[in-house]
């Protein structure tokens, strides 16, 4: 073929230009995905200098002027002479081999000595023309640089395939894998080139280097084999789709053109066809291809959703950390055919391991790795082991994150966030399958560790709200229990004061009554001594008969007076605890009378007394009785200057079946300030040495345990009423 004639040369084109679309694509994901990670800019390398390659096939075939073509394809080779240390540099760094810079170093050296001879006849001097178009004729030198290319090649490939052999990670063998078949037979297609630039006519095989190409992109995009964070862009694999079918097209128009318009000539009819073909065949191509990609890259996720909706509802009716645990678990594993599934949390400050079928106390993680922790914790997305494997941090920080991984035997950890920090991990084992994780996984582990998250937070809550109750109900049973005992020893010692109480107040009302009982029982005495003298000498004389009887009766009726004072005080002083005798509380008020006669005798007092028809009332009468002579002692002492009135009411309500005791006197009064604290322990108004304060205390314990009420009504300078209200049949209060 002449060099003039290029018409041959565009179906050449096509396949070199699909190679640059692809190659250059890749490597502008791996530089804006990749960030400055070395193995990204050295993937990114070497997928521009592919890119290049091709790039510069095709211009060689397109230019007419061959000076041109040639100036051209020098240039790229300027650059394409580093493929071999950025080549073997990123495939050192892939695999993390450190120890053999110097061969990397060397690579280097000799790429930057074949800069002198690419601008020369000794690298390429010209082109062959074949069938398929033009390509460069290689120089002298050009062989030993094929010679380097193909051992490079063959070196990367044999290190790839050992450590895919070597390894027992599923997924670090699939992250191989997609580099060797991917990176490797691209770089071998293109060495293969050599072979036309040498004079043998063949195709040259390098411009298929898109296939592998396309190979790696969707390991690359799929299961994001440098940690590139592109995973299923749906938009970026549209684009590339959509580039890919743009070159198609133009090679179903290349072909139409060079079989019909070169023997029809340009036709309207023609025209029309190349318009059907693009509506009728490239849109629902497209559309298909759309739904093959979808399956590829999206397949399972309507399953995936359905699983989330159903993790969900679950995960809101559990309340139990157990069951959130295994139930967590469980799922995963089912879902994602997983061999294990870990989970790690962290509890009252310890870090704690769970296993499906394991203890379910879980095992505390080793101290060495406990203690760097926080490593792991600030990572805020999904980690997989290879990415641990390239960490660089420090390097205690990577031995941290490996032992991590070794430890749980996973090849990814999704993080479970919490208000602060983590709340733990989810450590997944490889996948049955030996698939590697893709961002649909990812996608749904970070949506379920979301809602775990949660799930166990509100089971913390709620198991921590549950021993609050624990605890609160354990206390309260104590407290109870101590309350009880206090209102035991409470009623012990009210009766104890309440008996010493009115032991003391008899004690001084027999005090006070014993002048008053020898009154009676000196007169009566005097009276039968008197009498008994009468007596003998009635003997003699009769006439004083009438006298001595007056005497006699006299006496008698002295010593009824002491019975009754006796009897007064028999009654009120028994110290009996029942509470169901019959009271006559007009009997007991003349009681309380009787025995205080002593105190009031010598006063200017007047005690009027009003009795109503009562009821006798169940009850205790000498506490009854103790509670009357204290209302009236205190009445008694609130005289001014013992001169006054004290009036006695008794009276039956009917409408409630009370029996009331009204006592009003008109004494001083008590200050309103004072009234609340009336009836509180050892409170008083009376001038120390005067009172004990306990008295009115008392009146309203025993009022309380006979079911009635007491209230006091007072104005200063007018008076105190005191009324008791006892009910007619007993009451347990």
């Amino acid at each position: 073929m002449v060099p003039g004639n290029l018409h041959t040369s565009w179906g050449y084109v096509i396949p070199p230009l699909l190679g640059f679309l692809v190659l250059f694509s890749l490597a502008l994901i791996s530089l804006l995905q990749g960030g400055r990670k070395r193995t990204n800019l050295l993937f990114a390398g070497i997928c521009l200098l592919g890119a290049l390659l091709n790039a510069d096939m095709a211009l060689v075939s397109i230019l007419p002027d061959e000076r041109s073509a040639l100036r051209v394809d020098r240039i790229v080779h300027f650059f394409f002479v580093f493929s071999v240390p950025v080549y073997i540099g990123f495939v050192h760094a892939f695999l993390g081999i450190r120890n053999r810079r110097w061969l990397e170093k060397t690579a280097w050296l000799l790429s930057v000595g074949f800069l002198v001879i690419v601008p020369t006849g000794l690298y390429l001097n010209g082109f062959h023309y074949y069938f398929f178009g033009r390509i460069a004729r290689a120089g002298l030198l050009f062989h030993l640089f094929s010679v380097v290319v193909a051992f490079t090649v063959l070196y990367c490939l044999a290190l790839l395939y050992r450590a895919m052999q070597r390894t027992a990670d599923n997924h670090v063998r699939n992250r191989i894998k997609y580099i060797f078949v991917g990176l490797g037979f691209s770089g071998l297609l293109l060495a293969f080139t050599i072979l036309p630039v040498s004079g043998v006519p063949v195709y040259p095989l390098g411009n298929f280097s898109f296939i592998p190409g396309i190979f790696l992109a969707f390991g690359l995009l799929k299961y994001d084999l440098l940690d590139l964070g592109a995973l299923i862009r749906r938009g970026t694999v549209y684009f590339l789709l959509t580039g890919i079918l743009t070159v198609l097209y133009l090679l179903v128009i290349f072909l139409f053109h060079t079989f019909f318009f070169s023997v029809a000539g340009d036709s309207f009819f023609l025209s029309l066809i190349l318009v059907l073909i693009g509506i009728l065949l490239f849109n629902p191509l497209r559309g298909r291809v759309q739904v093959l990609i979808d399956r590829l890259f999206f397949r399972g996720r309507y399953d995936y959703r359905e699983l989330l909706q159903e993790l969900s509802g679950r995960l809101a009716l559990l309340l139990r950390l157990p069951q959130i645990r295994q139930m967590l678990m469980g799922s995963i594993a089912e879902a994602l055919q997983v061999e294990r599934v870990n989970l790690v949390l962290c509890e009252e400050g310890e870090y704690r391991l769970y296993n499906e079928g394991g203890d379910e106390a879980g095992t505390a993680l080793p101290r060495g790795i406990a203690v760097r922790m926080d490593v792991l914790s600030r990572q805020k997305r999904p980690m997989t082991r290879a990415a641990a494997e390239r960490y660089h941090a420090a390097e205690e920080d990577r031995k941290t994150l490996l032992q991590f991984f070794n430890h749980l035997g996973s090849v990814l950890v999704v993080p479970i966030p919490a208000r602060s920090g983590s709340a733990g991990w989810l450590a997944l084992g490889q996948k049955r399958s030996g698939e590697l994780f893709v961002e649909e996984d990812l996608e749904l582990l970070t949506t379920i560790a979301n809602q775990a998250a949660t799930a166990i937070e509100n089971a913390q809550s709620y198991e921590a709200l549950e021993a609050l109750n624990r605890d609160l109900e354990q206390k309260v049973t104590a407290r109870t229990a101590a309350l009880r005992e206090a209102l035991a020893e409470k009623e012990r010692t009210q009766d104890q004061l309440i008996r010493s109480e009115s032991l003391a107040a008899i004690g001084q009302l027999v005090a006070g009554t014993a002048h008053e009982l020898n009154n009676p029982i000196a007169g009566a005495m005097s009276l039968v001594e008197s009498s008994v003298e009468t007596i003998e000498e009635t003997k003699r004389e009769t006439a004083n008969l009438d006298e001595v009887i007056e005497d006699l009766r006299f006496s008698l009726g002295e010593l009824r007076r002491a019975e009754a004072i006796i009897r007064s005080l028999l009654d009120l002083s028994r110290q009996t605890q029942t509470y169901v005798e019959p009271v006559d509380i007009n009997r007991a008020v003349e009681d309380a009378l009787l025995v205080l006669y002593n105190q009031y005798k010598d006063l200017e007092v007047r005690i009027t007394k009003d009795y109503g028809d009562l009821p006798p009332v169940k009850g205790n009468y000498a506490n009854l009785g103790q509670v009357l002579i204290n209302i009236l002692r205190n009445a008694l002492q609130a005289l001014t200057e013992g001169k006054g009135e004290i009036s006695l009411t008794t009276r039956y309500r009917a409408a409630s079946d009370t029996v009331a005791i009204v006592c009003r006197d008109t004494g001083r009064g008590i200050p309103a300030a004072s009234l609340k604290d009336i009836f509180k322990p050892f409170f008083t108004t009376k001038v120390v040495g005067h009172g004990t304060g306990l008295g009115l205390y008392i009146c309203h314990e025993i009022v309380r345990r006979h079911g009635g009420q007491i209230h006091v009504e007072s104005e200063v300078g007018s008076g105190t009423v005191v009324i008791v209200e006892l009910p007619g049949k007993r009451r347990e209060g």
